[in-house]
């Protein structure tokens, strides 16, 4: 049997009120029951991260530690003015080598499903030499949620199954590169 892969939830926001602990949730509970790989949440709202450039704080140091840990991620995107948020920016930016030749999966939130900053953070990831993966799950402010409670529709399960199968696949085929 393969050696079981370790993904991190990425929590992409760090705002009051946000609502990407329970979309994290959400896709973990969805992740727990398959059994193939282990998956936990990170929230960088945990790190305490300094913007890029305005010192070092020791939140960066574990922030890259946790990151070298995981062997793929599933980011949680909320858009945020048609991008992602500036402290999901700033947080892939104080990390280099910790996101090299790694996988990632994205599930996005808002008025258009997240959509426009997912195809912001597919760029970055290029650069930081993240493989994305193709499925992508949308959630809509509209269909997904009643107000700010969370509410998902059951029509995404598939769609995060799927996704969660190329991360684990990618993650796995990716991790001679990373040794």
């Amino acid at each position: 049997m393969s050696e079981k892969m370790n993904i991190g939830i990425i929590l992409g926001s760090t705002r009051e009120g946000r609502v990407s602990p329970a979309v994290g949730e959400w896709v973990k509970s969805i992740a727990d029951k398959r059994e193939d790989a282990n998956y936990e949440i990170v929230d960088i709202k945990d790190y305490q991260l300094p913007l890029l450039g305005e010192g070092d704080a020791p939140g960066i140091a574990k922030w890259n530690e946790k990151l070298a840990e995981l062997d793929g991620f599933v980011f949680i995107v909320q858009e945020y003015n048609h991008s992602l948020s500036a402290s999901l920016k700033n947080a892939l930016d104080l990390a280099r080598d910790a996101w090299h030749n790694k996988a990632a999966g994205m599930v996005s939130y808002g008025s258009t499903g997240g959509a426009r900053a997912a195809e912001h953070l597919r760029g970055i990831m290029g650069e930081l030499m993240i493989a994305d993966v193709r499925t992508h799950p949308t959630l809509s402010l509209f269909y997904d949620f009643k107000g700010q409670e969370f509410a998902p529709q059951d029509l995404h399960l598939e769609t995060i199954n799927l996704m969660l199968d190329q991360v684990n696949d990618w993650s796995g085929a990716l991790k001679p590169l990373r040794k």
